[in-house]
């Protein structure tokens, strides 16, 4: 069962995600207009995220990860916190783990106490009505995902195959197909997701290579 959300610190996402991306962004040299471009959003939007004033979706976020080659649990922080000395406990407590909420209420905590540039493993919470992304508009990135749901119903379409995974399901697939999540029923979906090898997407490695 989903333990209450108010037990994990989370820090404000208008005030942290947006002047991470922003941080990181710049890092690469990007205007936020050409980073739009690479990721098929709108300038207004990253301009919006980047000052607080919008929340991305899931699917929007791993676009961002993606262009700027950075592990998406490194968004989970504020500029001048993942940038500090990494914790030297193996061990993350559940009631001090780094959270976010996204666009639909979609939640996600990091289950590593520091980001990890392998792998990405959140706990994550879809809520009643809530999806990664519109069916027209399916997320692809670089890597593999591996995932269990623990308790609710969770839709998953990979390509244009859909699969609804019950409370002990687990599933497998490859990030570069086209894929989106979602809950199904009257209660939340939670899960445990791991995406592995996300620096196999070309884009990430290739960023600083090319003109901003």
């Amino acid at each position: 069962m989903a333990r209450p959300a108010q037990a994990v610190a989370e820090p404000s996402v208008p005030e942290t995600l947006g002047a991470r991306i922003r941080h990181e962004r710049q890092a690469a040299g990007l205007s936020g207009r050409k980073l739009a471009a690479r990721i098929a959003v709108s300038p207004s939007l990253i301009s919006q995220i980047e000052r607080g004033r919008a929340t991305p979706s899931v699917a929007t976020l791993w676009a961002i990860a993606t262009e700027l080659g950075i592990p998406v649990g490194d968004l989970f922080s504020d500029a001048e916190a993942a940038f500090g000395p990494p914790q030297s406990t193996p061990v993350q407590a559940r009631e001090t783990r780094t959270a976010i909420t996204l666009a639909g209420g979609i939640r996600w905590e990091r289950l590593t106490p520091a980001a990890d540039h392998e792998v990405d493993f959140v706990y994550v919470v879809y809520p009643v009505g809530s999806e990664s992304c519109p069916p027209d508009a399916l997320s692809q990135h670089g890597g593999r995902e591996y995932g269990y749901v623990v308790s609710g119903k969770l839709g998953v379409q990979i390509g244009f195959d859909d699969y609804a995974l019950r409370a002990g399901d687990s599933i497998r697939f490859e990030s570069h197909r086209p894929h989106r999540l979602w809950a199904i029923g009257k209660e939340p979906a939670v899960a445990v997701w791991t995406v592995l090898n996300r620096k196999d997407d070309e884009r990430g490695q290739q960023l600083r290579e090319l003109p901003s």
